[in-house]
C-alpha cells in the first residue's frame, strides 16, 4: 500500500507518522508513506544519530521528496542510485530521498516527484546552517523532469510536490494561505508541468493544510490518506500534535 502524508520538519511533527502506525500495525516494510517535502530527517550528522532510531521503528517504509527546510548539502552527500526507476538517496533501506523530476514505478503505480520550494523567510535564516540555495529547482532539474515525463508519453498517474502550480493557487482553500508563496519561481515550473502531464491525481505540501481540492489537487499536512482513493474524507481540523 502507498499512503501520502505532509511535512513533518525532522520530529516536530513527526507524532502523526507515530499515529498512524498505531492505527494500522498491519502494515509492513513493503508498504510506504510517502512525505511531501520539509521531512527534515536529515539536518544535522546529531540528528542522524538521535533522530533516524524513530524512523527505524517504523513499520513501513518512509520515502519523501524535499521540501524548502532541508539541510540540502547533507542530504546530497549521500550516495545517488537506481531505484524503482528513478533517482534517490538511500538514507536508510526504509528512509529513501526521491529526487527531483523523478518518474518511479511502485506497486504498478507511476508517480513523478518533483520536491523543491522558496524559503520567504529566509532573510531570518543562516546560510548553511538553516537555508540553503539548493532548495530551489534548478532548470537542469526541470528540464529532466520534462525528459522523464516525455518516456512514460507525458502520462503518469499520480504527481507528488511540496509546492504547487498556479492552477492549485488559484483555488481559494491555498490562495488564502499562499501569500507571498505565490510569487515563487518554482510555481511557474510546476506549471509548466501541469501543461505537460496527463495524471490522475497531485498532492503537494508546503502550506500546513488539509483540504481536498478537486477531483485533481489535495494539499496534505496532518492527514496520511491512501494514494489515489478518491473516497477519503480529509479531516479539517485534525491534528496530530
Amino acid at each position: 500500500m502507498i499512503f501520502v502524508t505532509g511535512d513533518t520538519h525532522g520530529l516536530q511533527d513527526f507524532r502523526k507518522l507515530h499515529i498512524f502506525a498505531g492505527e494500522n500495525q498491519f502494515l509492513t516494510k513493503k508498504d510506504f508513506v510517502i512525505i511531501a517535502g520539509d521531512c527534515g530527517a536529515v539536518w544535522s550528522n546529531e540528528t542522524l544519530v538521535g533522530n533516524l532510531r524513530y524512523y527505524k521503528e517504523l513499520p513501513f517504509t518512509v520515502l519523501f521528496i524535499d521540501g524548502n527546510h532541508e539541510n540540502f548539502d547533507l542530504l546530497n552527500s549521500f550516495p545517488e542510485e537506481i531505484w524503482n526507476g528513478g533517482r534517490v538517496h538511500k538514507i536508510r533501506p526504509d528512509l529513501i530521498h526521491l529526487m527531483r523530476g523523478q518518474v518511479f514505478e511502485i506497486e504498478g503505480k507511476t508517480i513523478f516527484t518533483f520536491g523543491g520550494a522558496t524559503s520567504i523567510d529566509r532573510e531570518y535564516l543562516v546560510a548553511g546552517r538553516s537555508w540553503w540555495k539548493s532548495e530551489l529547482p534548478t532548470v537542469e532539474e526541470f528540464d529532466e523532469g520534462m525528459a522523464n515525463l516525455k518516456r512514460y508519453g507525458n502520462k503518469i498517474d499520480y504527481i507528488i510536490t511540496h509546492a504547487c502550480g498556479q492552477r492549485a493557487l488559484a483555488y481559494p482553500a491555498i490562495r488564502a494561505l499562499a501569500g507571498r508563496k505565490g510569487g515563487c519561481p518554482e510555481v511557474k515550473l510546476l506549471s509548466a508541468f501541469e501543461d505537460t502531464a496527463d495524471f490522475k491525481h497531485w498532492y503537494f505540501g508546503h502550506f500546513h493544510t488539509d483540504a481536498r481540492l478537486s477531483g485533481k489537487y489535495t494539499a496534505i499536512f496532518d492527514n496520511v490518506v491512501e494514494l489515489g482513493m478518491d473516497n477519503v474524507k480529509l479531516m479539517k481540523g485534525r491534528n496530530y500534535l
